[in-house]
Order: structure tokens, then sequence, then C-alpha cells
């Protein structure tokens, strides 16, 4: 498949979105009030995260993106819009005046992250409803659904919104949280990290006890696939027509947050312009290598991957 053709996937992603915070500076001295580095902040920037970061994964690689969410009626939710409409997504968040936008604040001093604080609430039954209307509605004019699930609280309707994209025949990722997956039964493919996946299934002795495992896990949930991704063992697809494993492309580690958004987009823009599953499978496991060797929540380019393919 030529990557030019990614341009013409049209993918609706929902989910809970962050904005991610980042404050740099030096670290010369410890503090003399308590056994801590004090950071003399020189720096700071600001990224969409979560389902955010996806939606601007999806928009690097070419292709048209919309984004439903809810926000709370703050600083953080109106400079999420501004970045997201800077990317060139279409997005739609619904305000939430009872709730703060969930704010992730990562410390960086000396190239390595030194503290992260978090500042989230739920958002409420009414306003999870209206999204829920308006996620029906966009579902003619898209090929493919992300649902990003941080256990934020944003996709308390996922069994239903899984079912009205299945019936109007849409292929619906999954990006999974917790250790219930039921709740993402009937979707086309899920993608547990490792970790994700033991909390769902337990511990593996060998290769072939984590396929048995998988397999039981998919047929289980009605899923036409299971896309375990590993860390430094590559990840592993698992499907009617057996499995397929990934190695990790060999770089420099540098960060691993947002690797997840990366994959997922990846393979659901592949897929929705008729990629099958080892290709689509191949181009996210390579677009995982060049993300994890950028700092914080990056994005991977079309070109870059397409570079990085050949």
């Amino acid at each position: 498949m030529q990557l030019a053709d990614l341009a013409a996937a049209r993918l609706l992603i929902v989910g809970d979105v962050m904005l991610d915070r980042y404050w740099f500076g030096d670290v010369e001295r410890i503090s003399p009030e308590a056994p801590v580095p004090v950071v003399k902040v020189a720096r700071s920037e600001e990224r969409p995260g979560g389902a955010a970061n996806v939606a601007r994964n999806v928009a690097a690689l070419g292709a048209r993106v919309g984004l439903l969410s809810v926000v709370g009626d703050d600083e953080a939710g109106q400079r999420l819009q501004e970045l997201l409409e800077a990317s060139g997504i279409d997005v739609s968040l619904h305000v939430d005046p009872a709730i703060s936008t969930t704010v992730k604040l990562r410390v960086i001093g000396r190239q390595q992250q030194l503290l992260r604080i978090d500042f989230e609430t739920s958002p409420s039954h009414e306003v999870l409803r209206a999204k829920l209307v308006e996620f029906e509605s966009r579902l003619p004019d898209c090929h493919a659904v992300i649902l990003s699930d941080y256990g934020k609280g944003g996709l308390t309707h996922i069994g239903e919104m899984i079912r009205m994209a299945r019936a109007a025949g849409k292929k619906v990722l999954v990006d999974p949280k917790g250790d219930d997956f039921s709740k993402y039964a009937g979707a086309t493919v899920v993608t547990p990290n490792r970790g994700e996946l033991r909390a769902v299934v337990g511990r593996w002795t060998d290769e072939g006890d984590l396929a048995r495992k998988a397999e039981a896990l998919r047929s289980a949930l009605g899923l036409e696939a299971l896309l375990v991704t590993r860390s430094e063992e590559g990840m592993s697809l698992f499907h009617a027509a057996g499995a397929v494993h990934q190695q990790a492309v060999a770089r420099e580690v540098f960060d691993v947050s947002g690797a997840g958004d990366t994959v997922i987009a990846t393979l659901a823009v592949m897929l929705a312009c008729g990629a099958d599953w080892p290709e689509a499978v191949h181009a996210a496991n390579v677009a995982a290598g060049v993300v994890v060797g950028k700092l914080g929540t990056a994005v991977v380019g079309r070109a870059e991957l397409n570079a990085a393919l050949n």
C-alpha cells in the first residue's frame, strides 16, 4: 500500500482527552526543606493527550479525523480546543461546567521525568448522553471508530457505542483500561499492552500459553482480533487466521508515554484504507518504534513513517 492512500481514510475518535503540560528545567541542588531535587524551570510545553493524542497521530498520517469528548469549562479545555484545531482535527468538545479538564503536569529535569501531577474529575451523565447522540450522527461519515479508554469516565456508554458502530458497518478499535474487558465485547479489535492483558487473563508461562489465553479472550468477547503490545518483545496479533508476531524495532527508547496512541492510530488508518492485518500491524509496530525515540506525547508523520518502512 502507498502511504499517500492514507489521506482517503476518515476516522472518528471518542474517549478521554487531557492536556499534557511539560515543565523543563535544570537540577543543580537538593532542597533544604526535604530530600528532593529543586528544578529551575526554564521553559514549558503543552500537548494534547489521551484520545486527543490519538487524534493528533491520525492527523499526522494525513487522514481526516473527528474527535468527540468532554472537557471542563476552564482554561485547560479552551487550550485543548486551540491545539486540536491547529492540528486540523474536526473537534467537538462538550463542556461540562461541573468538572475540570484532565491535566497531566510533568516536570522534566536533565531529560528525565522527575514528577507527574494529575488533575481530573469524571463528567456528568447528562453531558455523556449528549455525546452519545452526536456519536450516532457522525457514524455515516467515517470508515472506522477508535474508542480510547483512559478510565476517566468519558466512555460510560462504550458498549452502546460499539453496538451502534458495528450496526453501521464500521470497524471499531478499542484501547482498553482496567481489568474488565466485557464492556468491549463486539469490537473489531482491542489493543491491550502486556500489563493490561495480564490483569485480565493472568500470567502466562510461555508463548503457547499466551496464545491460548489470548485466543480464549478473543473468542469470549467476539472480537475479530486482539493486538497485544509487548514493549521490548514487540507486538502480537491474534485473529482467526492465526497469530502474527512483530519484533520490536531496535532503537534507543527515550519515552514510551503515548506509544499506545500511535499504535492504535496507525492500525486504524491502515485498516480504514483496506490494508490486511499483517500489513497494518507491521506499520503500527514501525510507527511505535519511531515515537518511543521522542520525548512525551508525540506523533509520527506520514513522511517519517514512510522513511522508516523503507
